[in-house]
């Protein structure tokens, strides 16, 4: 896998040797991206990636690089090798001080509402256990049981969950640019 650091794709970029593909979810997309970008979230690719041109150089851009090596993986069984993963994803372009087009948000970035979601679990199955019934700690273990997966695989389920809520979901206005549903 071809992984570059934010200054290597800011090049590769200015200079038009590659286009930027996001394959984060609508949500994080919308609320800042490189601007030119593509938006193919990656759970969706392997039926939008018809739409991009197999002879075209694309650097894979998520949030902290997970999602771009699963769409790579996905892209090269499809026939594309001119494939380049932004190393450290957006958070590294944006530490790199890289500009990044911004839509200012109306809903909590999705991180945030899977830590509100998360702590107010715990907190409610914790309270409820000390007032009510002991058993209802099994609630607030549930919670830390799937942060502790999120931390160590890098897969949230509740974070899939919660970007498929109505106050998170877009649509597409054409091939590249998603703006968030009215």
């Amino acid at each position: 896998m071809n992984t570059q650091s934010p200054t290597e794709v800011a090049s590769l970029l200015s200079s038009n040797q590659a286009l930027p593909l996001d394959v984060r979810t609508p949500i994080e997309f919308s609320d800042k991206h490189i601007e030119g970008s593509l938006h193919h979230p990656v759970d969706q690719l392997a039926d939008t990636c018809s739409r991009l041109d197999l002879g075209k150089r694309y650097v894979l851009v998520c949030q902290s690089g997970k999602r771009a090596e699963k769409a790579h993986h996905l892209l090269a069984a499809k026939g594309f090798h001119d494939l380049v993963i932004l190393e450290g994803g957006v958070a590294a372009w944006e530490q790199a001080n890289q500009p990044l087009t911004r839509q200012e948000m109306k809903v909590l970035p999705l991180m945030r509402q899977v830590q509100l979601a998360i702590g107010l679990g715990v907190l409610a199955f914790s309270l409820l256990a000390y007032f009510v019934n002991p058993a209802f700690a099994f609630g607030a273990a549930f919670f830390g049981a799937g942060l502790t997966l999120a931390g160590a695989t890098g897969w949230c389920g509740l974070a899939i969950l919660l970007s498929k809520m109505p106050w998170n979901r877009t649509h597409c206005d054409g091939e590249s640019c998603c703006v968030p549903v009215k």
